[in-house]
């Protein structure tokens, strides 16, 4: 496992000093963990809807050329 030094506030470490039942490491290094987690999962989310983009676009058109096409119908028989 690598180690990663931070600077934290004075203030900040006094305080954490008082809760010493606290594993601060074993904190941190979930909380960074579950970030990256997040982020890799936005990153492969965002990979997915890119490589759908092509027929999204595809069935965003289709649908706007029925709507025309219901509303040039429409008009025909003096509905609208």
């Amino acid at each position: 496992m690598v180690s990663v030094t931070l600077s934290i506030p004075e203030e900040v470490k006094r305080k954490m000093e008082k809760f010493s039942e606290v594993n601060w490491s074993g904190l941190i290094r979930k909380t960074i963990l579950e970030k990256t987690k997040e982020l890799s999962w936005k990153e492969e989310m965002i990979k997915k809807l890119k490589n759908e983009e092509e027929i999204t676009k595809w069935a965003v058109d289709l649908q706007r050329s029925q709507r025309q096409d219901r509303v040039k119908e429409l008009k025909r028989k003096g509905l609208i």
